[in-house]
């Protein structure tokens, strides 16, 4: 079980595991901080569009960003162009707490990557872009014959 495949994704679940432990004391979980992220990253999402980047089911989302809306960090925005369809923005009174886990983002990054050159850094950056590429590209599989 140690192929490469298998260490990115223990590495993954590390990384994950420690930013959870650090931003245990914002009050926000793992969910609300992606949904946080990525709206700071892209204003103006649907919420059907936000669930696909994450990865999650459209109810999910739509309980996570009642949560973050009740809270007062996100703001559901009717659509102009379709009037059933509401765009997601990050609110401003969320902005300390995005800055929060930021500042503990970086602080983890810095810790996490600590006596690594950077020029390998980037390298790494490179392979992993080209590995998200490459699978990317793959081809639909054919439903099995039993099916």
């Amino acid at each position: 079980m140690d192929t490469l495949p298998f260490q990115i994704a223990e590495t993954a679940h590390a990384l994950r595991r420690a930013f959870d432990r650090r931003a245990t004391g914002l009050g926000v979980t793992r969910a609300q901080w992606k949904v946080m992220f990525r709206l700071d990253r892209s204003p103006g999402l649907r919420q059907v569009e936000l669930a696909d980047m994450l990865d999650i089911e459209p109810i999910t989302l739509c309980r996570i960003i009642d949560r973050l809306e009740e809270s007062g960090l996100v703001e559901r925005r009717g659509d102009p162009t379709d009037r059933r369809a509401w765009l997601l923005y990050l609110a401003d009174s969320a902005r300390p707490l995005k800055a929060k886990l930021d500042a503990l983002g970086d602080a983890m990054i810095a810790e996490a990557f600590a006596g690594i050159d950077p020029a390998d850094l980037e390298q790494m950056k490179t392979i992993m872009a080209r590995v998200r590429d490459n699978v990317g590209r793959g081809s639909v599989q054919p439903k099995a014959s039993n099916q």
